[in-house]
């Protein structure tokens, strides 16, 4: 007897962005604890399922990723409280870009998205991020003369996993 596995199919951008932004109101009446830790960034998994995993994390000030995919998943995440700054690489002009993400906003992005997320702000700031399919891998980059450079890759299926030893070692160099 062979097994038929299911495939269910990724939320599309509009699920993803509809997702977050319920989630973050959710937040905003209180229906989930927030936590702030200077240390470590904060997070927690609201939902996983076939289709989608939802996190909530907290960014103190100077903390954030590393420029970073999500190992072809979709995603969006909505910022909560306070503003984060996202780095977006843009492969047309081979540049990386910043923009403030204030407190309502929602980025969606597709599966070939990098970017790198981070607190410069004083205050402390609130995210709602959702992932479909389930993050299962993440890879780890550099902008290098107007090039992407993959520098490592990691299964994981936490976004707030730590970076690859390979990569922390050639960062410390």
């Amino acid at each position: 007897m062979s097994v038929r596995r299911v495939t269910v199919p990724a939320l599309s951008l509009a699920e993803l962005v509809d997702l977050t932004q319920e989630v973050a109101e959710e937040v905003r009446r209180g229906c989930h604890a927030v936590h702030a830790d200077a240390e470590d960034r904060w997070h927690v998994r609201l939902r996983r399922d076939d289709q989608v995993d939802v996190w909530l994390i907290s960014w103190t000030t100077d903390q954030g990723t590393q420029l970073h995919d999500h190992g072809g998943s979709s995603g969006a995440y909505t910022v909560v409280e306070g503003e984060l700054t996202e780095t977006v690489w843009t492969p047309g002009a081979h540049e990386l870009r910043d923009t403030v993400r204030a407190v309502g906003d929602t980025v969606v992005f597709g599966e070939h998205y990098v970017h790198d997320v981070r607190n410069v702000a004083t205050t402390v700031a609130v995210s709602v991020h959702a992932y479909s399919p389930p993050l299962e891998s993440m890879s780890y980059y550099e902008a290098e003369g107007g090039q992407l450079v993959k520098l490592a890759e990691a299964w994981t299926d936490d976004p707030e996993a730590p970076a690859p030893a390979s990569l922390t070692e050639r960062r410390a160099s």
